[in-house]
């Protein structure tokens, strides 16, 4: 088995010894181990480490998945709700890896298409109103249709369409639904819609979705696992749909969603 290692180095800096203390680990157990410093470092790889917060993960996991490596992860950063273990774990890691005593989860991705560029996203595409300087904009008008058949016209800061991964990041906070991850849907969530009746729609994942923007001129950045990418030009059209790829995660075989929800989101009080 051929695994690699990937970290943030901004949450590492003063404890990269730990990373080389989990690839001795790994050598020792008979594993080939290297550190991955870019995309072209996946080829070959059967598993990947990734040290870092949820973004390190999402920065790397569309790669991953297409090369069908599957993703540990290990939260150096504040949420890690993606993360399978903390820090201090790492011995966990390495035993869940060397004795096999996993079970993987595969997470669905959405693909988008942008005229001729294609994005792909585990977590969430955002259109959303530019708020930068002379592209300034309050709001934005947009149309969505889901198979050919208008949802809704939106005046709002944009809308969110995420996978059931991404329902606990943006979606959640703009008052969007927790899906669990095995569902066969997505979720697109207007952002402060200037509506009463405009609310999120959860729809199947063999779907296609169209986005137009019905405000020619109007600056809408377009986001993709909360990095901009770009603006959307004059008369684009937004295509998004599940994508042919998905993410491979590991986990403990005890791995209870919910219990990881209330962990993590603090619903609960102790």
């Amino acid at each position: 088995m051929k695994v690699g290692i990937y970290f943030n180095k901004k949450y590492l800096t003063e404890k990269s010894a730990r990373v080389d203390e989990i690839s001795k680990s790994l050598k020792a157990h008979g594993l080939i181990c290297k550190k991955v410093n870019g995309f072209d470092d996946l080829d070959g790889l059967d598993v990947i480490f990734v040290l870092g917060g949820d973004g390190t993960i999402l920065a790397i996991a569309s790669e991953c998945a297409k090369r069908k490596i599957k993703i540990l992860g290990i939260n150096c950063g504040h949420l890690g709700f993606l993360a399978e273990t903390e820090l201090e774990n790492t011995d966990e890691a390495v035993s869940l890896i060397c004795n096999g005593n996993y079970q993987t989860q595969n997470r669905s991705m959405l693909e988008i298409k942008v005229g001729e560029k294609t994005y792909y996203a585990l977590n969430d595409v955002v259109l959303q109103r530019s708020t930068s300087g002379n592209r300034f904009s309050n709001t934005v008008d947009l149309r969505a249709e889901i198979n050919g058949s208008t949802v809704d016209n939106f005046t709002s800061d944009g809308i969110i369409v995420s996978t059931p991964t991404g329902s606990t990041a943006y979606s959640l906070a703009a008052g969007g639904s927790v899906m669990t991850p095995d569902l066969k849907a997505f979720i697109m969530t207007p952002i402060c819609a200037h509506s009463l009746h405009s609310r999120p729609v959860v729809y199947s994942d063999d779907s296609v979705l169209k986005i137009y923007q019905t405000e020619n001129g109007t600056p809408l950045n377009i986001v993709i696992d909360g990095r901009i990418i770009g603006e959307l030009t004059e008369g684009a059209i937004v295509v998004i749909k599940k994508a042919d790829r998905y993410a491979e995660f590991i986990t403990r075989n005890d791995n209870d969603f919910f219990k990881k929800l209330l962990l993590k989101l603090n619903i609960w009080s102790k």
